[in-house]
């Protein structure tokens, strides 16, 4: 007899932050047009990555590879402004430190822990925001910033790292979702989508990701069926940012979390296999322009046995990738217009 898959749920909030453990935190300047993301796990929780952009800005990521001496993290942090972002790591890893949070190599008196914090960051300098900050970028105001704001509850769209973001001609924004199984899997996704490629179909004017939609998280059926990207045609540059595209001005990173108990080699093939989710959801993706990267966490409140262990794993890969999808398209969905770049809700009102 065929074992059935418990049949998944949306948690109560439809965010990453129904999993237990879990707590994001956002920040954003308006008028520079940027932020910041931040997910703290509580405990500190296995992790690891992995990247598909050809274009990628990260921190520490490499020592989340199965290989090296790390096995948790204290943080994961998205964040805009190119290169300039990644200066959020090191204000959020500040802030966990004087908490006494972080590796402890040796618990000798007077010696601090070390917070792992890995973070990718995308590009929003090209978005008309005020980026006249001379010597003193913002990020490790609003890395802090984020981490003080800090909750379960949050908002999607234009907040955090998703503020500045666009997605391939329309605006792009943070987005998350949940899948809460009968048998006490969870797996959720938070993504700051700022692709190259578009979310919307130009054959149907939907967007990709709403053949998994759960609910009217996206609109409900039939919600962008009169969308202003309708008519591309074959072209599979259609509804992207072809036009003024170069390296480094595009990407989309995202963390994934479960509640189950995997090994960093483990968090790592979920990454791989969450990559699938945003095929699904954006075309083109992947390309030289974008930096894609997924992080992993995996809480370990729920035991997968070893029994058929392989099976469970591919279970897991294959939640994360659905819930990827969705997780996007609810980023494209929530978006508002911004700086003269329309929303996906907006251009159905321009047809």
């Amino acid at each position: 007899m065929t074992q059935k898959t418990p049949n998944p749920k949306t948690g109560n909030r439809n965010l990453i932050t129904d999993l237990d453990g879990i707590l994001i935190g956002n920040a954003q300047d308006t008028t520079i047009a940027t932020g910041v993301t931040v997910l703290l796990p509580n405990p500190r929780a296995t992790a690891s990555c992995d990247m598909r952009g050809g274009a990628p800005g990260t921190r520490e990521t490499d020592a989340l590879q199965p290989e090296t001496l790390v096995d948790a993290v204290d943080a994961i942090f998205l964040s805009g402004g190119s290169s300039y972002g990644l200066e959020a790591g090191s204000a959020i890893a500040s802030w966990l430190g004087a908490k006494g949070r972080g590796f402890a190599l040796t618990d000798a008196e007077n010696t601090p822990r070390s917070p792992v914090v890995p973070g990718a960051i995308l590009y929003d300098l090209a978005n008309g925001g005020d980026k006249k900050w001379g010597e003193t970028p913002p990020y490790a105001r609003l890395g802090k910033e984020a981490c003080e704001k800090a909750s379960r509850d949050f908002a999607l769209g234009n907040i955090g790292a998703g503020y500045g973001a666009t997605c391939g001609a329309l605006k792009g924004g943070l987005g998350s979702a949940s899948l809460l199984c009968a048998d006490g899997l969870q797996v959720g996704a938070l993504m700051a989508v700022n692709a190259f490629g578009s979310a919307v179909s130009p054959e149907t004017g939907r967007l990709w990701a709403e053949s998994v939609a759960e609910g009217d998280e996206m609109g409900g059926a039939g919600a962008g069926a009169a969308s202003a990207m309708r008519g591309g045609g074959g072209d599979i540059f259609a509804g992207t940012k072809a036009a003024g595209a170069f390296p480094g001005a595009n990407t989309t990173i995202g963390v994934v979390a479960v509640n189950a108990a995997l090994s960093v080699a483990e968090a790592k093939r979920v990454a791989i296999m969450a990559q699938d989710g945003l095929a699904r959801a954006l075309r083109p993706v992947h390309t030289p322009l974008d930096g894609d990267m997924i992080f992993v966490i995996a809480t370990g409140r729920w035991d997968m046995g070893d029994a058929m262990r392989s099976l469970s794993l591919a279970r897991i890969g294959t939640l994360a990738a659905d819930i990827v999808v969705r997780a996007v398209g609810r980023g494209v969905y929530e978006a508002e217009s911004l700086g003269g770049v329309l929303c996906y809700r907006e251009s159905l009102k321009d047809c």
